[in-house]
């Protein structure tokens, strides 16, 4: 585990303390929590951008895809 020194204004700060404490938790906790939440997104759209440059020009495919799941349910 790596420690962070994070520079915030006070009222910043005393706002994301009152909101961790509200359900029991500490602000590390949900600074940590929210990092999660931030890194699987960026992780999401990443590989989101992966497979449409792999489908760049494959529209007609694409359609026959979606044809075929249709046609399954």
């Amino acid at each position: 585990m790596s420690a962070l020194t994070l520079r915030l204004p006070y009222e910043k700060y005393q706002r994301l303390k009152d909101m961790a404490h509200q359900p029991g938790q500490s602000v590390n906790r949900l600074l940590d929590e929210v990092t999660t939440l931030i890194l699987a997104e960026f992780d999401a759209e990443t590989r989101f951008m992966l497979r449409a440059k792999r489908g760049l020009n494959k529209k007609e495919r694409g359609l026959e895809l979606l044809t075929k799941a249709a046609t399954r349910t």
